[in-house]
């Protein structure tokens, strides 16, 4: 009879998240995931499989999660077009530039794996495209609300304020000071979300 698990598995999966968030995926060893999630090497696999499978279970997790997220966000907003602004906003959401700097672990999976790994690039392909329907759900709605013209295509407009925040994303990895990228953020949602 197999015993019960002795650990707490949604702490573990935060850890392990967190692990690869921070380091990477390439970067992040076994050893690495045995000390974060305080298991040793046979639990670990046991409970979730080698490296890669236990890293598609936290992107999945993740994804989910901002998936979540964002639906909340775009469907309790009173006025769709402010929450469409709030996620173009989202990587400048702290004023130290935590966020910006670390970025979003979808981003950097998608950046280190996608073109070596189909695994990976199906999985942020099917995350994008999901974004993409909230979003324009968001759109569509901005634009009942008259909040935003009817010409604009809801589909077109969604990725391009995801585009608009990825690309905000991956520069505020560099570096670059939170003041210069929150004008660029404000510049961004102008033009994309006219008032």
């Amino acid at each position: 009879m197999a015993r019960p698990r002795q650990f707490d598995e949604d702490a573990v999966l935060r850890a392990v998240c967190d692990q690869f968030w921070d380091a990477g995926y390439a970067a992040t060893s076994l050893q690495d995931l045995m000390r974060v999630s305080n298991l040793g090497k046979g639990s670990l696999y046991a409970a979730f499989g080698d490296k890669h499978e236990l890293f598609l279970r936290v992107l999945r997790r993740y994804v989910a999660s901002l998936d979540r997220m964002l639906r909340r966000s775009i469907d309790s907003a009173p006025n769709a077009v402010e929450a469409l602004r709030s996620f173009v906003m989202m990587p400048v959401g702290d004023p130290e530039g935590v966020a910006a700097r670390r970025g979003c672990l979808l981003a950097n999976s998608t950046t280190e794996l996608a073109a070596a790994d189909p695994v990976v690039a199906a999985e942020a392909r099917q995350a994008y495209e999901g974004m993409t329907a909230v979003l324009a759900d968001g759109v569509r709605r901005a634009q009942a609300q008259g909040d935003m013209g009817t010409s604009a295509d809801p589909v077109g407009t969604a990725r391009a304020l995801l585009a608009a925040q990825q690309g905000l994303t991956f520069m505020g990895r560099t570096g670059m000071d939170v003041t210069t990228l929150e004008a660029t953020a404000r510049s961004l949602a102008a033009r994309l979300l006219p008032a």
